[in-house]
C-alpha cells in the first residue's frame, strides 16, 4: 500500500484541550474529523471541476487564513481559464456558423414586402450583430450591409430604424464594418437619422458618423455632400453633454481645413450655439471637443467676427483657470485668434488681470498664447493698454521677455505687447519707467544683435523707440551701447532696400519684414533719442547724416518724415546745422516744403529755419516769405518746435497660419508647421487625450547675468552686420565715434524659421 493510501486509512482524530470549551458535541467533532479526512484528489477534483460534485456537496476549505488561497487553488486557475477558453471557442464556431447559415436568409426578408416580416429579421440581425463571431460574419456579407441600409431608409417603424442603425453602430467599430457601410452607401441614410425624434436612433447615428469620419477615408466629403454639417449644427441645443462632444468632435473633423465647411457651419448659427455651450455647460469633454472647433473657426475672418459677437472673448475666458490644461491651451489659441478682431470689445479687465497671470506658467505653450492675446489686446486700445499697467503687466512681461531669451515665438509677442504699452495711454510714461526699473533695457538691447531675426528686431526697434520718449531713459540706452546698433541696423537694412528696389514692387522681404519699415523704425528711434544733447553727439559721430539726407529723397512718404524729424533735432546745435547744410540738404528740405503731409513740410521748414540762425538778416527774411508762402503758418518763430506726430500702435502679423488649428504642437524643425498639426481621435465617448504641459520654464536662463544680457565693455566687438558697406558709411567712421571696435558681417535672413502664429494684423 502506498503512502497517500496508508494515510487515508489511517483516522486523524483531533483532541481538544479539555479547558478549552468551544460548546461542540460529539457528533459535531465526529463531523469535522469526517470531513478533514476527505482525500486529497476529491479537494483537487472540487477545486477544478466542481460541476462533478454531486448536488449539495461541499468540501471544507483548508485555508488557515481567510483572506489567503490555498496552494490547490491557485494551481487550479489555469486549468479554469484553460476550460473556459476552450468553451468560448466552442461557442464562438456555433455563433459563426449559426450566422453564415442565417445570413442569405435573413438578407430576403429584409426586402420583404411585408413591414413586420421585415422588422422580425432586423431584430434578429440586431441580435447577431452583438456577438464577435456573428457581427464578422455580417461585415463579410455585401449584400447583408446593403440590405440593412435599404431597410433603415425606407421603413416607417420607429422600432425597426432603431435595430438596424443599431446594428450599423455596432459594425463600425470595426474598420471592415466602416467600409462596408460605406461602400454600401450608409453615410446619406445615417444623415438622415440626424433628425429623428428618438434619442437612441440620434445617438446610434452620430456614434456611427463620428467612426466614419475618424477612420474611413472619403467620409468627410460624403456627410459634407449628404447635407451632414447643418443636420449636425441643428443638434446643438440639446442638453445631453455625451451627445454633444460627439457632435462638436464630428464637426471639429469636418471643418478642419475645410473653408467651405466652416462657412456653412456660420451659416447655420453654428458659432453662436458653440459660444452658448462653453458659457453653460461644465462636463469636461464636452467644454474640450466645442473650444476645439471654436480654434477652427476663429482662423477664418467671417466666423471670427461671428463668435466675439456672441461673446465668444467671455465665454473662453471662464474657463482659463479649469484644472484641465487642453482646455486651457485650447481656450487660449482660440483667444490668440480671436484677439485681432476683438480690440473693441468692452469689459476686458478681468481677462487681462488672468492673462498678466498666466505669464507666469511654466508652460511655453500656455506663455506663448497669452503674450500674443496681451500684444492684440492692447493694440490701439487705450482702456486695455490702462488695465494690463494697473494689474503688473509690464513687470510680468518684462519677465517673461528675459526667461524667454531668444525664443521668437515667446519674445516677439511680448516684445509688442510693451511696445503698444509704452506709448498713447495715461499710464504710458509709468510704464516706460517701468521697463528700466524692472531691468528690461539690457535684454531688450541684446536683442538688437544675432541671432535675432527681422520680425524680432523690428518690434524692439519700435519699443527702444517708445520708451526713448521718456527722458530718464536717454543715458542708459545710450550707455548698453543701443544707438550704434540702432545705426547699424538703419545702414544695412537700406543697403538691402536700395539693392533690390528696381526688382520688387512690393518692396524688400527678409523673413516677411520689408526693409524700407526698418529703415523707417530705425530713424525713427534715432528721431526720439535725438532729443537729448549727448545722444546727438554721438549720432553726429556716427557719421549718419549724410544717410539721413538721402533719405529726404525717398518716394516713402513715412520715411521722409521721421530722416526731417531727425535732422530737426540734430540742427538743434551748429555743429549738426553746419553738416546738415554740408550734405546738400538744402534742396531737398526746400522740396519737401510743398509735401501734402504737414507733418512732412513742418519738420523741412523747422530745419530750414534752425540752418538759417548763422546767415544774414536778408537771407532769413527771404526764408521767412519762403516758408510762410509754402506753409501758410502765422509765425516762422513756430517752426522751430514742430508739433509732435503720433506713432499709431501695430498689430502685430508676421505669417498667419492657414492650419485650422494654428500651431497646436510643436512642430519638428524644418518641419512645414501649417501641415503639421494632426487631428485627434475621440473613440466612442472615451474623448482625445490629455493636453500636455512641461516641467520647469523651459524657456532658457531667468536671470540677467545668466541671460548675457548686460552691456559690452568700452573696446569689445558688436555684432556683425554685413559686407559691402560704402566708403561713406564705413565701419571706422562708427567706431571711432562710439569708442567701440565694430565690424560689420552679415546676418543670416533665414537662420531659423518664421515665429509668426497668431492671427493679428501688420
Amino acid at each position: 500500500m502506498d503512502t497517500e493510501n496508508e494515510l487515508d486509512a489511517v483516522p486523524m482524530m483531533y483532541e481538544f484541550d479539555p479547558g478549552f470549551n468551544q460548546g461542540f458535541t460529539q457528533e459535531q467533532v465526529d463531523e469535522m474529523n469526517q470531513q478533514l479526512n476527505q482525500t486529497r484528489s476529491q479537494r483537487v477534483r472540487a477545486a477544478m471541476f466542481p460541476e462533478t460534485l454531486e448536488e449539495g456537496f461541499q468540501i471544507p476549505s483548508a485555508r488557515i487564513h481567510p483572506g489567503q488561497s490555498t496552494a490547490v487553488q491557485r494551481l487550479a486557475e489555469p486549468s479554469q481559464m484553460l476550460k473556459h477558453a476552450v468553451a468560448n471557442l466552442i461557442n464562438y464556431q456555433d455563433d459563426a456558423d449559426l450566422a453564415a447559415k442565417a445570413i442569405p436568409e435573413l438578407a430576403k426578408l429584409l426586402t420583404d414586402e411585408d413591414q413586420v416580416v421585415v422588422g422580425q429579421a432586423v431584430t434578429m440581425v440586431h441580435q447577431l450583430s452583438k456577438k464577435e463571431a456573428s457581427r464578422h460574419a455580417l461585415m463579410n456579407s455585401p449584400q447583408m450591409i446593403a440590405a440593412l441600409i435599404r431597410a433603415m431608409a425606407t421603413t416607417t417603424d420607429p422600432e425597426t430604424t432603431r435595430c438596424t442603425a443599431g446594428t450599423l453602430h455596432n459594425l463600425s467599430h470595426h474598420r471592415q464594418g466602416l467600409l462596408a457601410i460605406f461602400k454600401s452607401g450608409g453615410i446619406p441614410a445615417l444623415v438622415k437619422l440626424l433628425s429623428s425624434p428618438i434619442e437612441s436612433v440620434l445617438f446610434y447615428a452620430i456614434t456611427t458618423l463620428h467612426n466614419l469620419l475618424l477612420h474611413q477615408e472619403g467620409a468627410k466629403m460624403a456627410v459634407h455632400l449628404a447635407g451632414g454639417l447643418q443636420k449636425m449644427v441643428a443638434l446643438l441645443p440639446r442638453n445631453n453633454v455625451k451627445f454633444l462632444a460627439i457632435t462638436t468632435d464630428c464637426l471639429q473633423i469636418l471643418a478642419y481645413g475645410n473653408q467651405e465647411s466652416k462657412l456653412i457651419i456660420l451659416a447655420s448659427g453654428g458659432p453662436a450655439e458653440l459660444v452658448r455651450i462653453m458659457a453653460t455647460y461644465s462636463y469636461e469633454k464636452l467644454l474640450w471637443t466645442t473650444s476645439r472647433v471654436l480654434k477652427v473657426l476663429s482662423v477664418c475672418p467671417n466666423s471670427k467676427a461671428a463668435i466675439v459677437e456672441a461673446g465668444g472673448m467671455g465665454a473662453m475666458a471662464i474657463h482659463l483657470n479649469h484644472q484641465s490644461q487642453r482646455l486651457v491651451q485650447n481656450c487660449l489659441w482660440t483667444l490668440r485668434n480671436l484677439s485681432d478682431a476683438a480690440t473693441k470689445v468692452e469689459a476686458m479687465d478681468s481677462l487681462l488681470q488672468t492673462l498678466v497671470q498666466l505669464l507666469s506658467s511654466q508652460d511655453v505653450n500656455i506663455v506663448t498664447c497669452t503674450a500674443g492675446i496681451l500684444s492684440n489686446l492692447t493694440c490701439n486700445n487705450h482702456r486695455n493698454k490702462v488695465v494690463v499697467c494697473q494689474v503688473g503687466g509690464i513687470e510680468a512681461l518684462v519677465r517673461t521677455v528675459i526667461q524667454a531669451g531668444e525664443g521668437d515665438d515667446i519674445t516677439e509677442p511680448a516684445v509688442c505687447a510693451l511696445r503698444h504699452l509704452t506709448n498713447r495711454h495715461a499710464e504710458a510714461e509709468v510704464a516706460q519707467n517701468a521697463v528700466r526699473l524692472h531691468y528690461g533695457l539690457p535684454v531688450l538691447v541684446k536683442l538688437l544683435h544675432p541671432p535675432s531675426r527681422w520680425p524680432l528686431i523690428k518690434a524692439v526697434v519700435g519699443l527702444v523707440r517708445n520708451l526713448a520718449l521718456c527722458p530718464a531713459n536717454h543715458a542708459p540706452l545710450r550707455e548698453l551701447g543701443a544707438i550704434p546698433r540702432i545705426v547699424q541696423l538703419l545702414i544695412r537694412s537700406h543697403q538691402d532696400n536700395e539693392r533690390h528696389s528696381g526688382h520688387d514692387s512690393q518692396g524688400t522681404l527678409v523673413e516677411g519684414v520689408k526693409m524700407e519699415e526698418i529703415v523707417e523704425g530705425t530713424v525713427g528711434a534715432l528721431h526720439i533719442l535725438a532729443r537729448e544733447g549727448h545722444n546727438r553727439a554721438v549720432i553726429r559721430g556716427l557719421n549718419c547724416i549724410p544717410l539721413f539726407v538721402q533719405l529726404l529723397y525717398s518716394p516713402t512718404e513715412n520715411i521722409q518724415r521721421v530722416a526731417a524729424g531727425v535732422l530737426c533735432e540734430l540742427a538743434a546745435e551748429k555743429e549738426g546745422s553746419e553738416v546738415i547744410e554740408q550734405e546738400g540738404a538744402t534742396a531737398p528740405l526746400t522740396e519737401l516744403l510743398h509735401s501734402r503731409n504737414e507733418a512732412v513740410a513742418t519738420y523741412a521748414a523747422a530745419v530750414l529755419f534752425r540752418m538759417s540762425d548763422d546767415k544774414s538778416q536778408d537771407y532769413k527774411k527771404r526764408l521767412s516769405v519762403e516758408l510762410t508762402s509754402s506753409l501758410f503758418r502765422g509765425d516762422p518763430a513756430d517752426w522751430n518746435e514742430p508739433p509732435m506726430d503720433s506713432v499709431n500702435d501695430e498689430m502685430y502679423r508676421g505669417n498667419s497660419p492657414s492650419a485650422d488649428d494654428g500651431y497646436l504642437q510643436v512642430a519638428p524643425k524644418g518641419a512645414n508647421r501649417q501641415d503639421y498639426d494632426p487631428v485627434g481621435s475621440m473613440q466612442g465617448l472615451v474623448i482625445g487625450h490629455q493636453g500636455y504641459g512641461q516641467e520647469g520654464n523651459g524657456y532658457g536662463p531667468s536671470n540677467l547675468s545668466d541671460a548675457g544680457i548686460y552691456p559690452p565693455a568700452p573696446g569689445s566687438n558688436l555684432p556683425d552686420l554685413g559686407p559691402g558697406m560704402s566708403p561713406r558709411y564705413n565701419g571706422s567712421d562708427i567706431s571711432s565715434a562710439a569708442g567701440h571696435q565694430i565690424h560689420f558681417a552679415g546676418m543670416s535672413p533665414d537662420s531659423s524659421q518664421m515665429g509668426a502664429w497668431f492671427d493679428s494684423d501688420v
